[in-house]
């Protein structure tokens, strides 16, 4: 056991920490430069600030070892993964933090143990959702999420970690009961819990290092939930009441490790697994009138067929903003893989960071550099795809099992044939569902590359993730012009039948963007959003006195990602007077 320090680190102190880090994972893996460092320290599109170290550790007892260290020499931790996030809860802040700052970086802990004949599966702290989906797809199994943020190398722990939601309709978040974690308890010793469902023994780092290695009896481990598609949530999401189906203060997802936002130190998380339905088939829809998508929404959620496995919208506006702007995601996943993608993010992040550093250039010059080749490269469109995109304002990409194809198509000539609706679909041949799945994935970062394309007419981005009540029926958001005016750009994509929408926007140079950001949080919440819905609080959203509280609970001294949810980043928890506002 290690007790926690009452004075603030020293010099002396720090330099003693960083000599015993090196003592545990070899000096190499103990980064300290400010270049070395800035992958780490920089949030994907917000958070940066300064640390003591970044540590890189490869096996699950150093990273246990090292945060006895960061306790004994009072010292805030941040667990972080693949840093992939979008609110900067995975890196420092500009916050008044009264301690030095480590990060420690998961990323060569990657290991995942399949159990109960694949149905569920044991992640390490590093494993990553792309990883999880290689590995189940060999035995006819798919992961919670599947789309989205598996291909550009989230972890499994940090999508339970924050409740991370995604397209799946049958799922809901990430979710899971049973993890293995380190919390600074309330007499500031560190502690390991064990709720994995695995006998491991008592010793913590034996516990650890069996649980890296997979050294366990297949006796110890008790059984697997019943099979299934889908968990409860798609009994949830069908009540079309008003309030949020699923967002990041939602109680019923709070457990321990999951929605812990780093406030917890998790090795290991179990998960349940699902069979891959290779059976499929998709439609892509087009109208003019956003009533008519909530009409048939709702056709959809109060049938007694089984729910689509995924619904997404966008705009025509998202479309061409992910041709235009997305074009190196979209081609690179159509003709490359997932792979070749995250190692594409990983040489770009790490250039912009060498690039950040010289006058001539800028933190975003690989994006213009990406910007440039990839215009070049030709790339056609499926015809209807496009025509779509001509024709109609609002599509929906619509994925159902093929037990469904017959029922699906019913169901939409039926609806269409009404004359109160107008709109039009197909059934996507498989090139087609596959370009129409990367576009709307394209959409994702086209406002982000958008924003590093026009820096000189810009100030910053104002995203939202946005959980509407699901019997809201006006559920395209219409900005006034006192706010319009003061934005270059605005997207509009998300999970429709979840009605949670991801609202990317850039405002103008010379706007204030946390004014801003405020002005359009209180419009949203005066209609009974919830905000945010899957992303988490990070360094963007304060969080709501129920999440601080929950946040208190895990982390009673204030030790780990210190501030995040705009919480006090101070020991024990001082200055937080804060009342949040609760979410219905």
């Amino acid at each position: 056991m290690s007790t926690r320090r009452n004075q603030g680190s020293s010099s002396a102190g720090s330099a003693q920490a960083l000599d015993a880090f090196a003592d545990i994972m070899g000096s190499s893996h103990v980064l300290t430069s400010a270049r070395a460092t800035a992958p780490y320290a920089q949030g994907d599109r917000f958070g940066s600030g300064s640390v003591l170290a970044v540590l890189r550790p490869g096996l699950l007892a150093d990273m246990w070892r090292a945060l006895q260290v960061c306790v004994d020499h009072d010292l805030i931790v941040i667990t972080q993964g693949a840093n992939t996030g979008l609110t900067g809860g995975s890196g420092p802040g500009d916050q008044d933090y009264d301690r030095e700052i480590v990060i420690i970086s998961t990323l060569r802990i990657d290991q995942i143990h399949l159990i109960n004949d694949a149905r569920e599966a044991v992640c390490l702290a590093g494993a990553t959702l792309f990883e999880l989906e290689e590995q189940l797809a060999e035995h006819g199994r798919e992961p919670h999420s599947v789309i989205g943020s598996s291909s550009i190398g989230a972890s499994v722990v940090g999508g339970i970690a924050n409740n991370s939601g995604g397209s799946q309709i049958r799922k809901g978040p990430a979710y899971t009961e049973q993890a293995i974690f380190a919390r600074v308890d309330e007499e500031g010793r560190v502690q390991l819990v064990n709720h994995l469902g695995i006998d491991l023994g008592s010793d913590p780092a034996h516990m650890l290092d069996r649980l890296q290695r997979g050294d366990w009896d297949p006796a110890d481990v008790t059984p697997p939930p019943p099979d299934s598609t889908g968990t409860d949530y798609a009994d949830h999401v069908r009540e079309i009441v008003d309030s949020p189906a699923r967002y990041n203060a939602n109680p019923k997802f709070l457990h321990e490790a999951s929605g812990s936002a780093g406030k917890l130190m998790v090795f290991a998380v179990r998960t349940r697994t699902f069979p891959l339905e290779k059976d499929k088939a998709t439609f892509y829809i087009g109208t003019d009138s956003p009533a008519d998508l909530e009409g048939l929404r709702r056709a959809f959620l109060t049938s007694d067929r089984q729910l689509p496995i995924s619904g997404e919208y966008m705009s025509s506006h998202a479309f061409d903003l992910a041709a235009e702007y997305g074009k190196d995601t979209y081609v690179s996943l159509k003709h490359a893989g997932s792979r070749t993608l995250v190692r594409m993010f990983a040489l770009k992040s790490w250039a912009n960071g060498i690039f950040a550093k010289l006058r001539l250039f800028g933190p975003t010059f690989a994006d213009t550099i990406s910007q440039k080749i990839f215009g070049l490269i030709p790339e056609k469109l499926p015809a209807r795809l496009t025509d779509y995109r001509d024709r109609f304002d609002h599509h929906l990409l619509l994925v159902v099992s093929g037990s469904e194809r017959a029922a699906t198509k019913e169901l939409l000539t039926s609806f269409f044939a009404e004359d109160s609706h107008e709109g039009e679909f197909f059934e996507c041949d498989p090139d087609e569902a596959k370009s129409a799945t990367l576009i709307r994935f394209g959409v994702a970062s086209a406002a982000g590359r958008y924003f590093a394309m026009h820096r000189k007419e810009a100030s910053a981005m104002v995203t939202f993730d946005v959980a509407l009540r699901r019997d809201d029926e006006d559920w395209l958001e219409v900005l006034p012009p006192e706010i319009a005016d003061q934005l270059l750009e605005s997207v509009y994509f998300g999970h429709f039948f979840c009605h949670v929408l991801h609202q990317d926007h850039v405002a103008k140079k010379g706007v204030d963007p946390i004014a801003l950001k405020r002005t359009m949080t209180r419009l949203l919440e005066e209609r009974g959003a919830a905000v945010p819905a899957e992303h988490n609080y990070g360094r963007i959203y304060p969080a709501p006195r129920s999440m601080v509280e929950h946040f208190q609970q895990l982390d009673p001294h204030n030790v780990m990602n210190a501030g995040v949810g705009e919480t006090s980043p101070r020991r024990d928890w001082a200055g937080e007077t804060r009342q949040g506002a609760e979410v219905r």
